[in-house]
């Protein structure tokens, strides 16, 4: 069903077995594991999906090594497995990122890991060789038979100068071990919420609708386009609203404080000799204020994070100068010769870890990144349903979060599981292949059948893996031509991606259908342009154009720092 449509039917047929309040990874994810066992959800976030705290991620999929110094096992455990499948569910768009650890002394912080263990130690040290090692073989043994990624490998100094030159001579060590890169986060997000639609009559999902309130049995919708109400009513609610799950309770009538939540900004740098200097490792490593930090590969770009600051107010955050200028300064930390500076810089962001109350942790770093989920009865709420509030998490379990909330949804139902999500493919990841020849055949098939250019269907097939046939049947309906200011992409695959991925807003197409302004390659000009293509398909006048173009190049520019 079409937005309009689903509308439609919450007016005719109110009743809905689960309301899914919050579309970032976490409700998506639990959206598709309750659809699939036929369960009919209704999914909703009052901007577009994967626009809030999941779209500022550090683009890895990771179990999360630090966290083995606070004792959380379980929980690396857990992300190292789930990192592995989604490499392997979501092969377009995961790959195994090879992780550098740049190592200064050897010996140092052989009794931090049992000191914070035990709460006797909350400040930041140094990490040594021997420390790391321990660590990463630990790393290994939970990847288990599956070998997706290879195991970890330590060099000595000069062996490591010699692969990277640029690297600081002062390092004793270096070691290096796999992880995985999620090039583009919220196009993983919004594929496994297509796939959910596209499997189950049952499932239905909107952007820009936002919760307005609920009484008794009964929740009251917004439509953020048209400012019209609509009523439901869930047998359960789920409040995946990340940050916001206490504001968002606040709403249903009731208070919580759930959510501690801690800041993390990047920017992504515009810099050909750091990306060279990196290769195609990123580079995760300890600051000298002891902070845990990230030279990331990119694309063309480098990406640099992260922070980690506790905040109050999770819609008045913002990437500060200050934070900036750390991000800048830490890269002489390993590469002393690279300057960076703030000319480099062509996108800046920032988002709200949803972790859970901080209890006993004395620092940020202490917060557990593990999730849980919080259930609240009828008796405490007044509600004639329940509502389960999903604290915490991480990008890389939230396959496993998911499976777990669906079970205790199923549960509560009355409804045993019928399918598993572990092995499932992920959009344009099902039939898509890693291997050079078999992508050779693929698009040879593509250019027999279709009738684009070897060259065009190269790019689609990078962009969206086996979805590119999708879109190359779609670009060769009609007449279609380059872009001008942006002649990578074409007129038509931007109306495919209006029209068929639930675009609403121009910055639906520039941060999260695609990486353009990301990567910095968006100008004053492009943006225009796509606006244009972008009205066109929505039916727009001259002035509501106009104005979505202005809206998207103030949130550009103030936002996240494009110099357009």
């Amino acid at each position: 069903m079409n937005r309009s449509e689903i509308l439609n039917s919450l007016k005719t047929n109110p009743e809905i077995s689960v309301l899914i309040v919050g579309a970032g990874i976490n409700g998506i994810g639990t959206f598709r594991d309750l659809t699939l066992n036929g369960v009919d959800a209704l999914l909703i976030d009052r901007a577009d999906f994967c626009s809030g705290a999941s779209a500022a991620s550090s683009h890895m999929a990771h179990g999360g090594i630090r966290y083995l110094e606070n004792g959380e096992f379980r929980l690396v455990r857990e992300a190292v497995r789930e990192r592995n499948r989604m490499i392997q569910n979501a092969p377009h768009i995961v790959s195994p990122l090879p992780t550098t650890i740049p190592m200064f002394k050897y010996f140092s912080g052989l009794f931090n890991a049992p000191l914070k263990f035990l709460g006797m130690l909350t400040k930041p040290s140094e990490r040594g060789s021997v420390i790391i090692k321990l660590g990463l073989m630990m790393y290994d043994a939970y990847t288990g038979k599956t070998r997706t990624v290879p195991r970890h490998q330590f060099m000595m100094k000069a062996e490591s100068l010699r692969r990277w030159p640029k690297l600081n001579p002062d390092i004793a060590t270096t070691a290096v071990y796999y992880d995985g890169l999620i090039a583009n986060p919220e196009r993983l997000a919004l594929e496994i919420a297509l796939d959910a639609e596209a499997e189950s009559p049952k499932a239905r999902v909107l952007n820009y609708v936002s919760l307005v309130g609920a009484e008794k049995d009964s929740v009251t919708l917004k439509d953020e386009l048209t400012n019209e109400t609509y009523t439901v009513r869930p047998k359960l609610l789920i409040n995946a609203t990340g940050p916001w799950i206490d504001t968002a309770n606040g709403k249903l009538g009731f208070s919580t404080r759930y959510i501690a939540g801690t800041k993390g900004s990047h920017v992504v740098v515009d810099h050909p000799e750091l990306r060279a200097a990196i290769g195609s490792n990123e580079f995760f490593f300890e600051n000298r204020d002891g902070r845990i930090v990230l030279i990331f590969p990119l694309y063309d770009r480098v990406l640099i994070g992260t922070s980690d600051i506790k905040i109050e107010d999770p819609d008045d955050v913002h990437c500060t100068d200050e934070e900036v200028e750390y991000f800048l300064e830490l890269v002489t930390r390993v590469f002393p010769s690279i300057r960076v500076s703030k000319e480099h810089i062509v996108f800046h962001f920032t988002g709200v870890r949803p972790l859970g109350s901080s209890g006993e942790a004395k620092t940020t770093a202490q917060y557990s990144r593990d999730h849980h989920i919080e259930i609240l009865d009828e008796a405490k709420t007044k509600l004639s349903f329940p509502v389960y509030s999903l604290v915490g998490g991480k990008w890389t379990s939230f396959r496993a979060f998911s499976e777990q909330v669906a079970d205790k949804v199923l549960a509560f139902l009355g409804k045993s599981r019928q399918k598993e999500t572990s092995s499932l493919p992920i959009g344009g990841g099902r039939g898509f292949s890693t291997d050079p020849a078999e992508q050779k055949r693929q698009i040879d098939g593509l250019v027999a059948w279709t009738g684009l250019s070897r060259e065009r269907l190269e790019v689609l097939y990078s962009r969206y893996g086996s979805r590119a046939e999708a879109v190359a049947r779609f670009m060769n309906l009609e007449k279609d031509a380059p872009l001008k200011s942006l002649p990578d992409y074409t007129r038509r695959e931007i109306m495919f991606l209006v029209q068929h991925e639930k675009s609403m807003r121009l910055d639906d197409i520039l941060l999260r259908r695609t990486m353009l302004a990301m990567l910095g390659h968006l100008s004053k000009e492009s943006v225009q342009e796509l606006g244009e293509v972008f009205g066109d398909c929505m039916g727009w006048d001259a002035k509501q154009k106009n104005a979505e173009v202005e809206y998207a190049l103030n949130l550009l520019r103030n936002t996240h720092g494009a110099k357009i």
